[in-house]
């Protein structure tokens, strides 16, 4: 098994990337609530330090998984370490496929007047709500996989 500060270091970013998809989670029945006009204010300044923080933290996470999950690649833990490498991974992907093009096409609406503003918000708020909760399911997923395996022979 790889080394004991290896693991805590895994556990501890893995547990730091929940935060922005659990956040995500919380605040969606409220948001998706709003008005139109107070979704786009909120969202378009809220989350100035998700991308910055939350995205370094998970990036980082799931490395040091597929560096662990290599590493004990021939451990009967091997097998759910990879898949567990793959969960956070997928989820990173999702919020690429999904989220992204949201951020992307919501950066290019500030020039347009405020009702369009509103308006490009409105269209795609679903797309970016429900995608960020697609991606915190396969992180939730990668992160109960990690700790499985890490703690697997240490609980009787």
């Amino acid at each position: 098994m790889p080394s004991r500060v290896l693991q805590i270091i895994a556990l501890t970013l893995a547990a730091l990337g929940l935060a922005p998809g659990a956040a995500h989670l919380m605040e969606l029945p409220v948001k998706l609530a709003y008005p139109p006009h107070m979704y786009a204010e909120v969202t378009s300044t809220l989350y100035a330090w998700f991308g910055a923080a939350g995205g370094t933290i998970q990036v980082a996470a799931a490395l040091v998984v597929a560096v662990i999950a290599f590493r004990a690649r021939r451990l009967p833990e091997g097998r759910l370490l990879a898949a567990s490498a793959a969960a956070l991974l997928i989820s990173l992907l999702l919020w690429a496929l999904l989220v992204a093009p949201v951020n992307s096409a919501w950066a290019n609406s500030t020039g347009l007047s405020p009702d369009e503003f509103v308006e490009a918000y409105a269209n795609l708020r679903s797309r970016w709500e429900y995608g960020h909760m697609a991606a915190f399911i396969a992180w939730l997923t990668g992160w109960f996989g990690l700790v499985a395996a890490l703690t697997r022979d240490h609980v009787r």
